[in-house]
């Protein structure tokens, strides 16, 4: 009967060390396929980028080798080209309003500031500081002579 005990004892621990062995197995290959499952989402990620960028390079070759029109897209994804205007032009010139005198007809001013209305084109004026001219003069300084 002890014999039948240290038996079991024995089968026992081997059976507990071979648990062991299993679950240390068991979180390593746990480790591996999570590593497994990350490595291939980087995987699928740089191959998006990568065909991505051949794609294009592709794609600008392509468009360097037909040397086309600048404003002709139709190798990089554009399905027609119907609705592009070619050498229109694209901005819209501002349209000023043209302000007209209400006194004399003319564009460029108003009444108020009308020269024909102050008469600034027929006299011109000059300053002349004060107390250089006689207010009062004391006559003509010519004769009149009839003709003969």
């Amino acid at each position: 009967m002890l014999k039948e005990i240290e038996n079991l004892k024995n089968e026992n621990s081997y059976h507990k060390n071979e648990i062991d062995i299993l679950n240390v197995s068991l979180k390593l290959s746990n480790d591996f396929e999570e590593e497994n499952k990350r490595l291939k989402l980087e995987i699928d990620a740089l191959k998006k980028t990568f065909s991505k960028f051949s794609n294009s390079s592709d794609k600008l070759d392509n468009l360097l080798g037909l040397q086309r029109c600048v404003f002709d897209k139709a190798g990089l994804g554009y399905e027609e080209m119907n609705n592009v205007k070619y050498f229109n032009n694209f901005f819209v010139k501002k349209v000023e309003p043209k302000i007209s005198c209400n006194y004399c007809g003319r564009l460029g001013h108003i009444s108020t500031s009308c020269f024909h209305r102050k008469n600034i084109g027929k006299t011109k004026k000059v300053w002349i500081p004060k107390g250089t001219t006689l207010t009062n003069p004391q006559g003509p300084k010519f004769i009149l002579v009839p003709k003969v």
